[in-house]
């Protein structure tokens, strides 16, 4: 199996106002006071960020895809996603912090109660690989900076991911910016997380 994701059935989780979409990538301009976050530690319930998204039966693939991106406020951010539903869904991304550094990190909401782990890295990376890996209900989301070489960030459950789930990317602006967010190389291949033996 390889597919590549531009070929797929796409469909929108709140269509940005800007986009550009060819057979190569796919650009994201992003809109002020968008995010994803449910409840944990902050109180607050954001669920305004766009999506796009194909959908599969598969319970054993793999998903990788480039991004290239030019945040530049706190918390502007482009990504890999897993949209159920606004209680049930997983993004990764790097979040802008500040001109010296940024958070590569990913959040996995499970019935309304969003996480958040995190590593600083530069804030001069402007560009990020992604691997999503799903074997049944279980997740594996690695990262790479050259395509090749790719390291795990973390492994995850989620609960309602049982049948048929929606995965592709999203980009969004917590705060009052905005930024473009490009993604390339977008393919979707047999499972490269090998069962544990």
């Amino acid at each position: 199996m390889n597919k590549n994701f531009l070929e797929d059935k796409l469909f929108w989780i709140r269509e940005p106002q800007k986009f550009i979409i060819d057979d190569k990538k796919i650009e994201i301009y992003t809109e002020p006071n968008t995010d994803l976050w449910q409840r944990t530690y902050y109180g607050f319930r954001n669920d305004n960020a766009p999506i796009l998204q194909t959908k599969t039966k598969d319970k054993y693939f793999s998903f990788t895809v480039k991004t290239v991106f030019e945040s530049k406020r706190r918390f502007d951010q482009c990504g890999v996603i897993i949209y159920i539903d606004s209680y049930n869904w997983f993004k990764a991304s790097i979040e802008y912090e500040n001109e010296n550094y940024q958070r590569l990190g990913s959040v996995v909401t499970n019935n309304g109660y969003s996480d958040w782990a995190t590593q600083d890295i530069s804030a001069s990376i402007k560009e990020m690989h992604y691997r999503l890996s799903r074997r049944e209900n279980d997740f594996l989301i690695e990262y790479s900076e050259d395509g090749n070489i790719f390291k795990q960030m973390r492994i995850f459950h989620l609960f309602k991911a049982d049948d048929e789930i929606p995965f592709g990317i999203y980009a969004c602006s917590p705060e009052y910016s905005s930024f473009k967010a490009v993604f390339t190389d977008m393919h979707i291949t047999e499972c490269k997380w090998k069962e544990h033996k």
